[in-house]
């Protein structure tokens, strides 16, 4: 299909900035070394505003996935022989290369994936904080002594090995910069980043070749599962951390232990219930289900809380106040900086959203508002999707169970607490919950018994620095993120039993 780039004020500033991306010399990094797929193959990534091609991108071959793992293995013992004080001053300065380029970077987010620059720029922040944070926490691998008997017995924290991390296409910068951890802890890493939208992550493997020694830090991408496969079965890999849906989570899974016995942590999807009773603001409790859909990211988040639970009394004020909410929200060209909502990442995500709100209108939804594409020329073009509320919806339909990683928002009513709780309950998932009540006793008793590892009170989607993230269920396995725990989870602890004569 021919399409014409649709032409903002924002993006007719950028075009020489857009264009020169076709001309850059995108690259893998392997060994220290920046070049091109083993037998020079390439793919390409799109804009997915203009639907037009940003770029070709190395397409890499399984030869460089073995060359990048043992690129890192003979790293190993250099790197984790380094005092860990001085591997966090590499990745400060490292966190301020990046902050150097942030604007950059959050550019690239913003044309690669489709995340209005705002929220592209505010990724950038927190993976600059994130990263410092975890070079702070340096000194906190601590072991401990155990008085067991006369003898002295202690442990030591020691790097696990070579790193594989691989993560989604929703913050591709932020999610690339988590290599912080496995780094300050003393393990080389082999980065894989989304094939979908691979350029910010390959920019940041070209300012990480100008930090840290060869071997430390690799970047591989390809089209397809073959890359992240032929990696999380290298023998070289002793430590996986992924980040992205169930059923990838589950081929990583399978594949790393038909390769051998591997430490694996899972950070997979959610469909997360955000219940309000009566006793709730409504104006506050319609706002919080508005910010913690995450339209912003056009609903294409793990945590966004796409079932909205509401108690009959106010159901009929809370779905009006959100619908108001959703139809005022500013969706455009993910390059102007008043927008509030870009694109799916692609055309796959965009018919499957779609594809999903036809569903639940057969299952007897409500469609409140949204729907399909925004009406107007500027949407002829671009995966656009409206922020959609379905109203009525049943616990048991296919869109109360499934994720759909778009902007549709299901909201379905309950009488009682008992009911609200089984609801929240009754997914595979168990990532986030939230509950909105004044009563102080019921906000308690309803966080305690939601099955999910991430809950607020009266809020929603909010991570904060050092308080751990993650799942429960199918969203989910291994240990928490975004805190000191993610960092140990690098190490492996040793005893030693040191016996008096």
């Amino acid at each position: 299909m021919t399409t014409t780039t649709p032409v903002t004020n924002a993006r007719a500033g950028q075009a020489d900035r857009i264009a020169a991306l076709a001309q850059h010399p995108w690259r893998l990094l392997i060994g220290g070394a920046l070049r091109g797929a083993s037998d020079g193959g390439t793919f390409s990534t799109s804009d997915p505003f203009s639907e037009t091609e940003l770029a070709r991108v190395p397409d890499a071959t399984s030869d460089d996935v073995d060359a990048a793992a043992e690129a890192a293995e003979a790293a190993r013992s250099a790197w984790r022989a380094v005092p860990a004080t001085e591997r966090a001053a590499l990745v400060l300065r490292f966190a301020d290369l990046i902050d150097e380029h942030a604007e950059e970077l959050a550019f690239l987010d913003c044309v690669d994936a489709g995340s209005p620059i705002a929220n592209a720029r505010f990724d950038v922040e927190i993976a600059l904080q994130q990263m410092r944070m975890f070079a702070g926490f340096a000194l906190e691998m601590k072991g401990q002594t155990i008085p067991a008997s006369n003898a002295l017995h202690l442990t030591v924290r020691e790097p696990v090995g070579v790193v594989a991390k691989i993560w989604p296409y929703n913050h591709p910068l932020m999610f690339a910069c988590r290599i912080a951890a496995p780094l300050v802890a003393g393990n080389p890493v082999v980065g894989k980043p989304p094939e979908a939208a691979p350029l910010s992550t390959l920019r940041l493997g070209e300012l990480a070749a100008e930090v840290f020694p060869p071997g430390v830090v690799n970047i591989v991408v390809g089209d397809g599962p073959a890359v992240p496969d032929r990696l999380v079965r290298h023998r070289a890999v002793r430590r996986i951390g992924f980040i992205g849906s169930e059923p990838t989570g589950r081929a990583i899974q399978r594949a790393a232990a038909e390769s051998a016995v591997k430490h694996v942590t899972l950070e997979l999807g959610g469909k997360n219930a955000m219940v309000v009773f009566e006793d709730s603001d409504v104006e506050a409790a319609a706002a919080g289900a508005v910010f913690g859909m995450n339209f912003t990211w056009s609903g294409q988040s793990c945590g966004s809380n796409s079932r909205l639970l509401v108690q009959r009394p106010i159901y009929d004020a809370v779905v009006a106040r959100v619908a108001d909410l959703v139809r005022a929200r500013r969706i455009g060209d993910p390059l102007e900086t008043s927008s509030e909502q870009g694109t799916m990442i692609n055309r796959a995500q965009y018919e499957k959203s779609l594809s999903y709100i036809a569903i639940a209108l057969d299952e007897g939804a409500r469609l409140v508002t949204g729907g399909g594409r925004p009406e107007g020329e500027e949407y002829a073009t671009g995966f656009f999707v409206a922020p959609t509320v379905l109203a009525d919806v049943t616990p048991t339909s296919r869109i109360a169970q499934e994720e759909v990683f778009g902007p549709v928002l299901s909201v379905i009513p309950f009488d009682t607490e008992d009911e609200a709780v089984a609801i929240a309950n009754s997914v595979e998932y168990g990532l986030t919950a939230s509950v909105w009540t004044r009563d102080l006793d019921r906000a308690h008793r309803v966080a305690r018994d939601f099955e999910a590892g991430h809950t607020w009170i009266n809020g929603s989607s909010m991570h904060f620095p050092n308080v751990p993230y993650g799942g429960f269920k199918g969203s989910g396995v291994g240990g928490k993120e975004e805190c000191l725990e993610e960092l140990l989870s690098y190490t492996e602890e040793k005893v030693i039993n040191v016996m008096f004569r």
